[in-house]
């Protein structure tokens, strides 16, 4: 199964696209009629609507009214486009000004204003970015983020570490609740009434004797979730987890510090 990824498409000329770097000699001829904050927009939109597959050079360009050969005169392919779309949601994303604050509190927003672009943007989740297109979206995203473990007594590379533990998360949970949601929508049924419609043929074929462990908690957490899985629960019981977790690294840090109104 093919993977999208980042940094995909030749780096020097996606580089120069990010920032926005001119390539080489302009040439003569007529004025460009579009620009590449235009083809990826239509791009994005694409993206948002109906997925990353969506997502063609030929749609693009028929979006955009002009044939495919002109696109290439903008972006060289798919692979440099997708970084241009996640660089641009990056941009974008809110960053919300938590300075003086508890660090939980702070790295709460760093979460939620992450699953906020998953949200808005599904299929940022699906890409991998083991290495990231380093634009200054995601540029002022990383920035903006450390700060929420600055001045917490670990050094660089914990720094670094705890936040990709974090955002990891958020990305696993973006995903599993658009799987959830692709399920309702497939099915053309909710949860409780997909259960409700196979409940007689799991009553013949489920003995709660062989699995009393499953049965038990399987019941209790569907009756508490209303679902086999909610991906909101999850989220909640998560984040918590992921918190308590950094908690033991960043309290127990000898001679760790924090500063400003409401520190430990």
């Amino acid at each position: 199964m093919p993977l999208d990824r980042s940094s995909a498409g030749d780096p020097a000329r996606t580089l120069e696209l990010l920032w926005r770097v001119p390539a080489g000699t302009p040439r003569r001829g007529p004025r460009k009629r579009l620009d590449i904050d235009a083809v990826v927009a239509v791009a994005i939109g694409l993206a948002d609507a109906d997925g990353l597959d969506a997502v063609t050079m030929r749609r693009v360009a028929q979006r955009l009214g002009v044939v495919p050969m002109t696109l290439y005169t903008y972006v060289p392919g798919k692979a440099e486009l997708l970084d241009l779309m996640l660089d641009t949601a990056y941009l974008r994303m809110s960053r919300t000004d938590t300075a003086g604050r508890p660090w939980r509190d702070r790295l709460t927003a760093v979460a939620e204003e992450n699953r906020a672009l998953f949200e808005a943007h599904p299929w940022a989740a699906t890409i991998s970015t083991g290495r990231p297109p380093l634009g200054p979206g995601m540029m002022a995203k990383y920035e903006h983020e450390l700060s929420a473990l600055d001045g917490l007594g670990l050094h660089d590379v914990e720094m670094d570490a705890a936040l990709t533990f974090l955002l990891t998360f958020v990305q696993a949970n973006a995903r599993s609740a658009a799987e959830a949601r692709q399920v309702r929508q497939d099915s053309a049924m909710d949860d409780e009434q997909w259960w409700a419609a196979n409940a007689p043929v799991l009553d013949r074929v489920l003995d709660p004797g062989a699995y009393p462990t499953a049965a038990r908690v399987g019941s209790a957490a569907g009756a508490a979730q209303r679902a086999a899985y909610s991906p909101e629960h999850a989220w909640e019981f998560g984040l918590r987890r992921v918190l308590d977790g950094l908690a033991a690294l960043i309290d127990g840090r000898a001679g760790s510090v924090e500063t400003g109104p409401g520190a430990r």
